[in-house]
């Protein structure tokens, strides 16, 4: 498995499509420069010998060579032993609604990419406890099973949108049973269900869902995202119609909410824009027992940053190599 050490550095790689821009505008103002100062045509005529291709060519590898030394300060590792190791801590599932209803804008830019960013934050707390994402809007699906790689699990939950699932509709009781069943069978003890969702819409009995989460020993968290009065939903960047042709708006709908939680034996935490809730929600959790998990990781790491730079030298040495003159060589004559 490839492993970033210093992930933050691959943000480098978005200089990479930048160089060709400006080269290309430098170019167009080179070009203009010479059109004020007389026939471009003449110009071209009087350096016969000037590769223009060659320079596009130049450019090219340097910028090759720019992104695989991004990729070498990532310090990108491949594991090579091995091993069992037992931690102790608590398994979590998250629901996240991905409807068209959490594109509405009460926080900013909206409910779902707000919810994104605080279950992120929220796995940079974690430590050595398990967690799993269910995605659910008219059908629940599992993207992500319960693991300790959280690397994996930022990656995962920056692909999510409303285009994930092929349903829509808010079914958050068959995301909720969905989830009493992705636990591991390690766990016993403290397994617990966040649900993050608008509570709109939902198709079937929630709050029976969170009453056999709970038989189960697993206590379940609901977080409500949206505001009472509600907001109208943009939708590629048009509001949301009904048939009849009138503005969609979607209210929150605490009520449902509230019961899932009191059947769960958890809490109802009303996401605001600064504290969204998880965070209460994990302190709780953390005065549930502890519980010994055993997992097979990788214990050492083989750096491959060196045949990254390797690579990149090889590429700006070429790079400078490369003259201006075009090749006088003829092949077929």
């Amino acid at each position: 498995m490839l492993y970033f050490a210093a992930i933050k550095y691959l943000w480098l790689l978005l200089l990479v499509p930048l160089l060709p821009l400006l080269y290309a505008i430098s170019l167009g103002m080179r070009r203009r420069r010479l059109e004020k100062l007389g026939d471009a045509a003449a110009a071209a005529r009087l350096m016969p010998h000037y590769s223009r291709a060659k320079g596009w060519i130049r450019l090219i590898l340097v910028d090759l060579a720019l992104g695989l030394l991004a990729i070498a300060l990532a310090r990108p590792q491949i594991g090579a032993k091995l091993a069992e190791r037992e931690t102790r801590g608590a398994e979590i599932m998250i629901c996240l609604d991905v409807s068209n209803s959490m594109l509405a804008e009460d926080y900013s830019p909206n409910r779902l990419e707000r919810a994104k960013l605080a279950i992120s934050r929220l796995v940079d707390r974690l430590r050595d406890d398990r967690i799993g994402l269910i995605i659910f809007a008219g059908k629940p699906f599992v993207q992500l099973p319960i693991t300790t790689d959280y690397v994996s699990a930022k990656m995962f939950l920056g692909s999510i949108g409303p285009d994930s699932v092929p349903v829509q509709g808010t079914a958050i009781g068959d995301a909720v049973l969905t989830a009493v069943k992705s636990f591991s069978s390690q766990s016993e003890k403290s397994r617990a269900i966040i649900v993050i969702t608008d509570g709109e819409n939902h198709e079937d009995d929630a709050v029976a869902a969170a009453k056999q989460a709970a038989e189960s020993g697993i206590k379940l968290y609901t977080i409500g995202v949206g505001s009472p009065e509600g907001q109208p939903i943009r939708l590629n960047g048009e509001l949301l119609k009904d048939k009849d042709g009138n503005i969609v708006v979607t209210k929150l709908d605490e009520g449902v909410l509230r019961k899932m939680a009191q059947a769960g034996g958890g809490a109802y935490v009303r996401a605001g824009n600064e504290e969204f809730g998880l965070n209460p929600i994990i302190d709780d959790l953390r005065r549930l027992e502890a519980e010994h998990f055993k997992s097979v990781v990788f214990e050492e790491y083989d750096e491959q940053y060196m045949y990254f730079v390797a690579a990149a030298l090889v590429l700006l040495a070429v790079a400078f190599l490369i003259g201006d003159r075009r090749a006088n060589r003829r092949f077929f004559e």
